[in-house]
């Protein structure tokens, strides 16, 4: 969801709280969980509160073209987003695409702290898309991180869009597109 639909939200949150070190994505960092730790610690040191990312996240658009795009794909098939945001972030951007569903992860809060987070299960992206192939569904996916890649991997046809150089040059087996046109395209192709 993240780089593809929306803006990053950590990096938003480091140009809000003047926080460098929050820039830090899964663009950067491939283990998930190290970067998850990595976050929570720096929350935990500048005393950032959930309600303070929410508000950040309140005020975000989606990236220019998203919404038409997404409205688009749903016309041609069913959408479902995996992203590994948290229930706790992605209200006001479901709100702005109309509702999707979205398969993410849960925050762990105490006293508006962010102290921990649940994964709904490890690698819940590729498991998602091995879960709709057992039901026969044929999966099209596309995804800019690290975190992404052994869902494009897995996925029936897999696509990079918007994706970093460092992400494009370790996995040139996927297409790595830069539109939404091309990404239409290239998806609908593949239906």
């Amino acid at each position: 969801m993240e780089g593809v639909l929306t803006p990053e939200v950590w990096i938003a949150v480091a140009e809000r709280t003047g926080i460098p070190e929050l820039r830090r994505t899964t663009r950067d960092e491939p283990d998930y969980d190290k970067l998850m730790h990595y976050r929570i610690g720096i929350m935990d040191a500048h005393g950032i509160t959930l309600p303070q990312i929410q508000e950040v996240i309140a005020a975000l658009p989606l990236l220019p073209g998203a919404l038409e795009f997404l409205n688009e794909l749903r016309r041609r098939t069913q959408v479902i987003i995996l992203s590994d945001t948290f229930e706790q972030f992605a209200e006001p951007f479901m709100r702005q695409m109309a509702w999707p569903t979205l398969f993410c992860h849960r925050l762990v809060v105490k006293n508006d702290r962010i102290v921990g987070y649940q994964l709904r299960m490890p690698d819940q992206k590729r498991q998602s898309v091995a879960a709709l192939q057992t039901l026969n569904y044929k999966v099209v996916a596309a995804g800019d991180s690290f975190n992404d890649t052994s869902m494009l991997v897995q996925a029936n046809h897999g696509f990079l869009f918007h994706a970093p150089a460092n992400v494009v040059q370790q996995f040139p087996q996927f297409p790595a597109l830069n539109t939404y046109e091309e990404l239409l395209a290239r998806v609908t192709a593949c239906l």
